[in-house]
């Protein structure tokens, strides 16, 4: 854990609402009047404070990158993660290298990957994207050949890499809650894409394999504005859920998400009938949205944020999208908050600062900076109280 890990800036319950402030003091004054005895009988809600942080840096983060970044860096990229205590890492996607150049080796990544798990102190989950049966049969091809390599859904040992336990396998697609951008980025329409998928999803259902939908531009769409509606996304979700995935991953895509755009679209989601459990939120901090809408995606009870070492990202059919937010933003965040995310902010840092030299781009997390920062800031008055009087 990072020796920010205990930082408690405030109180677990902080993120609670104001209404829910006031409810719950006027409810103290009407127990304290009738009696503390009674106060101690009622049954006191069960706070969640564990908090999994899906790490989609070597596949989202890099798959805008105009320049070919070469495939040891990739991987090195997977290794180091790895080490953190993330338990999902997004590692490619099975994709055309026409229109995702940059994926054009996830084939070699996932079969390193196999061959030569990295070390890791948790369970680790690795996560490809697949969004036809043409990239699925890549995966399964690969898979075949080493089919003790890795452990099923339904066949999970628990076991860190450290304690002799395998990754875990998971295939991914990905809707788009418009019909412009579902055009754009699939070259086909909604309904048409869902039922692509629903083959993809049987079939990796049939191999044993988890599988996570991703849904795009939930609140706000570069082709029609801010205006997406969450029946809709509501519906896509219920359609992908029925069909077998396991869980979906909201994207605001562009990062015209806001706060009561977010909660609007949570609360659509619950009437549906959608559980929390089976959500995930995965923000872009284009307008410098991304940690609060993360708030409200934790008050309303997600506990599955999707996040990018260095702020890497970027959706190549989305004008004008930066990157996703920072995993070291994120990570900082939760745990002020008195949340448990199991991931060390060090090396999350450390990473952060690595990758985006690799790759000649600016660290886009402010986090991952400071903590850099105050490290050499400590290091120079450990020289200073070190050096000799004069």
């Amino acid at each position: 854990m990072s020796r920010f890990g205990s930082l408690q800036v405030f109180p677990r319950r902080l993120l609670r609402h104001s209404g829910h402030l006031r409810a719950g003091l006027q409810g103290a004054r009407t127990t304290i009047n009738r009696s503390y005895a009674t106060a101690s009988d009622q049954p006191q809600p069960k706070f969640d404070n564990s908090v999994k942080i899906v790490e989609v840096g070597p596949r989202d983060g890099l798959q805008n990158e105009k320049k070919s970044i070469p495939l040891a860096t990739k991987i090195e990229l997977i290794e180091r993660l790895a080490k953190t205590g993330l338990r999902t890492i997004e590692a490619g996607a099975f994709v055309s290298p026409k229109w995702v150049p940059q994926m054009a080796n996830s084939s070699e990544i996932l079969e390193h990957l196999l061959k030569t798990p990295p070390p890791s102190p948790v369970p680790l989950t690795f996560s490809f994207l697949a969004p036809n049966t043409k990239g699925l049969d890549s995966a399964l091809s690969l898979l075949a050949q080493y089919p003790k390599a890795f452990e099923t859904e339904t066949a999970r040992s628990g076991k860190s890499a450290q304690e002799g336990g395998k990754p875990a396998l998971e295939i991914a697609v990905f809707a788009a809650a418009t019909e412009s951008f579902s055009q754009k980025n699939l070259n086909c329409s909604i309904d048409a894409s869902l039922s692509q998928f629903k083959e993809v999803i049987q079939q990796a259902k049939s191999a044993n394999l988890r599988v996570r939908a991703y849904i795009s531009v939930v609140l706000g769409c570069p082709f029609e504005g801010y205006d997406v509606d969450p029946h809709r996304v509501a519906t896509i979700a219920t359609t992908l859920l029925e069909m077998g995935a396991d869980e979906i991953s909201l994207g605001d895509t562009t990062g015209m998400g806001t706060a009561p755009r977010t909660k609007v679209l949570l609360d659509c989601l619950s009437s549906a009938g959608i559980r929390n459990e089976d959500l995930a939120m995965h923000f872009h901090d284009t307008y410098g949205q991304a940690l609060v809408n993360t708030a409200v995606a934790l008050e309303h009870g997600i506990r599955t944020f999707d996040s990018s070492v260095g702020g890497l990202g970027g959706c190549p059919y989305s004008p004008g999208a930066t990157g996703n937010v920072a995993t070291e933003n994120v990570v900082y965040f939760m745990e002020s908050l008195g949340m448990d995310t199991g991931v060390d902010l060090d090396r999350v840092a450390d990473i952060g600062d690595w990758i985006t030299r690799e790759i000649g781009k600016a660290n886009d997390s402010v986090v991952g900076k400071a903590v850099l920062g105050a490290r050499k800031r400590e290091r120079k008055e450990d020289v200073d109280a070190e050096a000799p009087m004069t």
